[in-house]
């Protein structure tokens, strides 16, 4: 025939567009870090439950609960190679609500209602920066980049903030001037998650490499502090967390400064 094509005259079978086999999506999720993830978002929501009750020495531990569930999810991800696309989809959400939702009513309900409208926004400023924080952060995870920080704070150390805070000083706020210290706790942590500050990250860290006994001294007494004062322990965690970054800022032009002959100082230069 005239219209036959030329690789069936030569006997080469064609296979129609609908005989192709189609690819198989692989269904179902990985159960153990999974359990982690929904552990970490009733977290979240049982800090929104508890705030809303008044019962604010109950609901902060609940978001320092979750920080530690959000850490362990990845890592038992990775140990047991069930990483999926699905479970960093799932990841954010959880953190979205545990890490944004949570700490923002939190913190309106204790300290920032006295402020009106201004204590609500500023509760939304924070959730808005989580937000963002994480898109920006499953971004820059699928391109790569050093993992030995993070550009931004990260969501769960900026939900530290309040949650220690909170869990230190658990008394409601009523009065308008005390509330406005509140605002510095909500709006600079929500400032510094979509800022470009580079955070030291610790899942780089080698456990199996060998330190010195010091480390392992500093340790059993950050241990002995916890079990001992565990509201302020937490607090000076959180709040040396967030100003590690701006320390590591500093020293660092210290050393560019100090490198710098004196004679070369100029209108030109780096301040």
């Amino acid at each position: 025939m005239a219209n036959e094509s030329p690789l069936r005259r030569i006997g080469v079978p064609l296979r129609r567009q609908s005989d192709r086999p189609k690819r198989r999506f692989r269904r179902g999720v990985s159960l153990l870090p999974s359990l982690f993830t929904l552990a970490n978002m009733f977290c979240g929501y049982a800090c929104v439950v508890y705030s809303m009750r008044g019962e604010y020495e109950t609901a902060a531990p609940f978001i320092g609960i979750a920080i530690v569930l959000d850490m362990l999810d990845g890592r038992i991800a990775r140990l047991t190679g069930t990483s999926s696309e699905f479970g960093l989809q799932l990841d954010s959400l959880a953190d979205a609500i545990s890490f944004g939702v949570a700490p923002a009513i939190m913190s309106y309900a204790w300290g920032l209602e006295p402020l009106g409208r201004l204590g609500m926004f500023s509760g939304f400023l924070f959730v808005s920066a989580a937000v963002l924080r994480l898109a920006r952060f499953n971004i820059q995870s699928a391109a790569g980049g050093d993992k030995r920080y993070f550009v931004g704070m990260p969501s769960p150390a900026a939900a530290a903030i309040p949650a220690a805070t909170v869990y230190l000083f658990s008394d409601r706020i009523t009065d308008y001037r005390a509330a406005l210290p509140v605002l510095a706790m909500v709006l600079g942590p929500a400032l510094l998650m979509v800022s470009t500050i580079r955070f030291r990250s610790f899942k780089t860290i080698d456990l199996q490499m060998r330190r010195s006994y010091t480390v392992l001294f500093l340790i059993a007494a950050v241990m002995v502090a916890v079990a001992t004062h565990i509201r302020i322990a937490l607090a000076v965690t959180a709040y040396a967390y967030l100003s590690s970054a701006f320390i590591g800022m500093a020293m660092t032009r210290l050393r560019h400064r100090g490198g710098q002959p004196a004679t070369s100082a100029g209108p030109h230069d780096t301040p």
